[in-house]
């Protein structure tokens, strides 16, 4: 019984061991199973995140592209405009190389001819110290001087010799460069001359006003003249109203008030509306209106001349300029005038065109200044454009074109010639009567001033002034030197288009009878 139980009990312990291992050895394989699907979830995760860093990549890698493809393409643009910049300041230092290596050809030229001057002239010296010797050596044999008093005496000789033949050399080396300047000046004033078309401009104090029908001269008249009255009192312009048929006048002297004025009145004709309430509205709407025709002005002319970079502020200065005169002449013409020519005589020079057109445009807008600058027109364009930060090289072109300071570039120089040709050509400029009478006194009068002057005409129209001196007072040195005198004197003195030739003639006369 006993043995039975114990064999029970082995047996039941090893089906309870056999159940164990089967019951282990299913877990084990749910474990692997569910190992399996971890693994599985674990690469699937795996795989989405591996393509999400590479599409995060590949969108920051696009992104950062893009962003140097721009930074490249800004400083690609940037090169090529200082590569730009570059071949522009390369094109200058050209042109001033051109004008440097000419400069340095004439100097040569110049120098190589003084260093033969210079030979002549050793030569001739030791010419004199030879014949210094031989009179010397002839005054002490046929006379009691003694070789001191000969030396001093030969000497003055020699000097006076030496001085007239040193005039000489001096006078015909000043006349053969004057020719030679005058020439080339001649050439390229006539050039740029030719290549514009000079027109005429005369201005006067009145404007005429079309009317459509004699009728509407007592509606501008108004019931016992209300209107005219009116019309005269706040443009501050006469209205004559008189036989001429279809037309009434309008008077003033400043050109800018008659030209509101005028359109004032053309508005009322056309609107047909003429009453003092009614004028007063009008002439309020042209007021406006007005600053924008003058700035429109001068930004067109500044658009067709080519200078695009101008402070807005001087757009005005330039369309004021267009109801201006000077002598008669149009003054926003002129200016226009001598930007072309000053243009076209700086490119001769192979100078900065685009300088020369701004001081030409530019070189009379002290004249519309307001009234509260003060000195000559010169000076008072020049500060006006340093205001608006035009360059020093404009700003001394302006203030030396009437030579009030001292020229410190070739542009004031060729402001000076273009403005006194547009303003010399025949009928560019009036003139009153009195006023030339009296420019011709003045110039006899300051040549009379002079001593050893003898007579002196003012001939051709004032532009010639003939001297003629005393020859017995005046040497031929003396008369070249008084001849720049008197042209000094008159440039200080007197205001004029133009040049005045100032000629001196010094004549002696022998004669002698053959019997």
């Amino acid at each position: 019984m006993w043995t039975y139980m114990v064999f029970a009990g082995i047996i039941g312990a090893g089906i309870g061991f056999l159940v164990s291992y089967f019951v282990i050895l299913k877990n084990i394989g749910k474990g692997r199973k569910r190992a399996d699907e971890i693994i599985k979830e674990a690469e699937s995760k795996a795989r989405e995140l591996t393509k999400k860093a590479e599409l995060s990549i590949k969108e920051r890698w696009i992104n950062l592209k893009s962003k140097l493809e721009k930074e490249l393409a800004s400083e690609r643009k940037e090169l090529e405009r200082f590569s730009k910049s570059l071949s522009e300041r390369e094109a200058r230092l050209e042109k001033r190389g051109q004008y440097l290596t000419q400069r340095e050809s004439a100097l040569i030229r110049n120098e190589k001819h003084l260093a033969n001057l210079e030979k002549v002239l050793k030569t001739k010296i030791e010419r004199y110290d030879q014949l210094i010797e031989e009179q010397i050596e002839k005054l002490e044999k046929i006379s009691a001087i003694s070789r001191d008093d000969a030396k001093r005496e030969l000497f003055e000789i020699i000097k006076k010799q030496a001085e007239q033949e040193a005039y000489e050399m001096t006078k015909k080396i000043k006349e053969r460069a004057k020719e030679e300047a005058e020439e080339k000046a001649r050439e390229i004033i006539s050039q740029a001359i030719q290549k514009i078309g000079l027109g005429h401009w005369s201005e006067t104090t009145v404007s005429v006003v079309n009317l459509p029908s004699d009728e509407l001269k007592g509606r501008i008249i108004g019931r016992e003249g209300r209107n005219i009255r009116t019309f005269e009192t706040l443009t501050g312009v006469e209205v004559l109203v008189d036989d001429t048929p279809g037309a009434v006048i309008l008077s003033a002297f400043d050109p800018i008030r008659r030209e509101k004025a005028k359109i004032v009145m053309e508005r009322l004709i056309a609107d047909g509306r003429i009453h003092p309430a009614r004028i007063e509205e009008v002439i309020k709407e042209v007021e406006k209106d007005m600053e924008k025709i003058i700035k429109q002005t001068g930004e067109d002319v500044a658009r067709e001349m080519g200078i695009i970079d101008l402070n807005p502020s001087l757009y005005s200065y330039i369309g004021k300029m267009k109801f201006r005169t000077s002598y008669g002449q149009n003054l926003l013409q002129h200016s226009i005038e001598v930007a072309r020519l000053a243009s076209l005589m700086s490119e001769e020079l192979k100078l900065d065109t685009q300088i020369a057109k701004r001081a030409g445009l530019l070189h009379d807008i002290g004249k519309v200044a307001d009234s509260g600058y003060e000195g000559p027109h010169a000076l008072i364009g020049a500060r006006i454009a340093e205001q608006f930060g035009e360059p020093d090289v404009v700003v001394n072109a302006i203030a030396a074109h009437h030579e009030e300071i001292a020229s410190d570039t070739p542009y004031a120089f060729i402001i000076a010639a273009a403005d006194a040709i547009s303003g010399a050509r025949p009928g560019a400029r009036r003139e009153t009567l009195e006023s030339y009478l009296k420019r011709l006194e003045k110039l006899e009068e300051i040549a009379l001033s002079y001593k050893g002057v003898e007579k002196a005409y003012a001939i051709q129209a004032g532009r010639e002034l003939r001297i003629l001196v005393q020859p017995n007072e005046v040497s031929d040195m003396e008369a070249e030197e008084l001849a720049k005198q008197i042209s000094s004197h008159i440039q200080r003195e007197l205001k004029y288009p133009g040049y005045i030739r100032v000629v001196v003639i010094r004549e002696i006369r022998k004669v002698e009878l053959a019997k």
